[in-house]
């Protein structure tokens, strides 16, 4: 049945238009490949959204030193973390991380003040890190004894923010990277600090704890109890939260094939029930793409792809959580990769840092609020968008695709496409000057087998009439007089 409808969804998304409803099919789903092959695994909803938000924020943000690997590398012997640890907080046999658990209060957590934010921000869908690598849970767990409701701040942040994201008509993610926290290498001294581990297994720390309480944490448990545990919180995050997509980190091969299944049936069914639309993200093939959208962690693709994808990225630069010397990003930075991204049939998921209190940092939200402005005049060239014939020219361009992409700094001769219908945007990723011509050379004859008949040319943000006109070069138009922005610009082309 899925096959079938390929050339139908094709057709619709040549003209932007959405396939269906943002309903699963009404059927049982079972914990098999193929069973789970049949559900929709790429949402219109998320197709159309492009662009979210959700925040790295937990028990990792206490320390606010080095960054999000600083729970790991505090217990690695000689390194710098290890020994701020030892200087700030005194011996590990003394002070382990566990013991950040009591501050992290969250005191000035305010859920409706976050989802305000990433509604300002332009965000179509909004969440936080549920579990990270350190096996602390951002909810009211049954199962995992190491949640919020339980220690900390003694509130359902999970909860809380769920309730704030769905209240604004927002859809909801949550991450989940507890795959990596199972402790694999006791047995092996020669691993013990292999991160594929998370926590290194170390006689003289907490970490080989056999403590009941603190082996959970730091995954010291028995593999088979792990795994339920994994499966366990999956379904108690899908039952009270209904998160609309749920985000997974690397190293889902340390599970077994029967719990992801599993999980993935039991959240479908979820999503049949409550007449929702699910997304579930892996990383390097750790799921089937049957089942799951492919995520490339600070990457993205370097063409047009026939299967949708995301993005995950964040405004800072060094950590994905808070640190006292946190660097940033610009706007403009991320609104030129936002562009990248969906000109090759992608989203943008964009990681926050707030401080173990709760706060967002001005100066972070500043980022947000300046993305926001500038979708809000340019967001018809993003939201419900879909690829064009091609995805953009200019000189700057990927030297290849996937995770950890290098960073590259886009120009105003950098264009990016994408289309509605018989509209297509021009990004432009840098201002050339007021009264200045353009030409858009995938309008030519040299790119472009049929090339469209343009009937109408203006810029996004700006009420001047906009001078243009095609020939073998291209698309020519002159720039309005006054800059509509510091960033990037859309052109807006009609076609017949």
């Amino acid at each position: 049945m899925k096959k079938n409808i390929l050339p139908l969804l094709a057709a619709m998304a040549l003209t932007g238009c959405a396939s269906h409803k943002d309903v699963p099919a009404q059927r049982h789903y079972e914990p098999t490949w193929q069973s789970l092959a049949q559900y929709d695994e790429t949402a219109e909803w998320f197709k159309d959204a492009k662009f979210g938000i959700y925040a790295h924020w937990g028990v990792l943000s206490v320390p606010a030193y080095a960054n999000d690997w600083y729970p790991r590398n505090m217990h690695v012997e000689g390194s710098d973390e290890n020994k701020h640890q030892v200087a700030t907080y005194g011996p590990l046999d003394k002070f382990g991380y566990h013991d950040f658990v009591p501050m992290f209060k969250a005191e000035n957590f305010d859920a409706n003040a976050w989802a305000d934010l990433f509604v300002k921000a332009g965000a179509k869908f909004g969440g936080v890190v549920a579990e990270h690598h350190d096996g602390w849970s951002n909810w009211d767990s049954k199962i995992n004894p190491w949640n919020s409701m339980a220690m900390g701040p003694h509130r359902d942040l999970v909860g809380e923010l769920s309730k704030a994201i769905h209240g604004r008509g927002l859809k909801l993610v949550t991450s989940f990277h507890k795959d990596r926290n199972l402790q694999i290498n006791k047995d092996n001294p020669d691993k013990w600090g292999d991160d594929i581990s998370y926590f290194p297994y170390n006689p003289k720390m907490a970490t080989s704890s056999n403590d009941p309480l603190l082996s959970v944490m730091y995954g010291n448990i028995p593999k088979e109890k792990f795994y339920q545990n994994w499966l366990g919180e999956l379904k108690e995050l899908i039952d009270n939260y209904s998160p609309d997509l749920i985000y997974f980190d690397s190293k889902m091969t340390k599970i077994p094939e029967k719990y992801k299944q599993e999980f993935l049936a039991h959240y479908f069914n979820h999503s049949v029930a409550e007449k929702q639309q699910v997304v579930v993200t892996h990383k390097e093939g750790e799921l089937p793409k049957t089942v799951s959208l492919e995520d490339f962690e600070k990457g993205r693709n370097n063409a047009i792809t026939q299967d949708f994808w995301l993005t995950d990225e964040t405004v800072s630069v060094g950590s994905w959580s808070y640190t006292n010397d946190l660097g940033l990003k610009t706007a403009n930075d991320i609104i030129d990769l936002l562009a990248d991204i969906v000109s090759k049939n992608g989203a943008l998921m964009l990681n926050v840092s707030p401080m173990a209190n709760g706060t967002i940092p001005q100066n972070q939200q500043d980022i947000l609020l300046e993305i926001g402005q500038w979708l809000s005049i340019n967001g018809e060239a993003i939201y419900g968008s879909r690829t064009w014939n091609v995805f953009g020219e200019g000189p700057t361009k990927l030297d290849k695709g996937g995770m950890f992409v290098d960073k590259v700094a886009y120009t105003d001769k950098d264009i990016r496409y994408t289309r509605k219908g018989t509209t297509i945007y021009a990004i432009v990723l840098g201002w050339p000057g007021s009264n200045a011509e353009v030409v858009l050379q995938s309008f030519s004859g040299q790119t472009l087998n049929q090339v469209p008949k343009v009937k109408n040319l203006t810029v996004l943000g700006s009420d001047e009439t906009i001078k243009f006109h095609v020939d073998d070069a291209g698309l020519h138009f002159t720039t309005p007089s006054k800059k509509t922005d510091d960033k990037a610009f859309v052109v807006k082309i009609e076609t017949r």
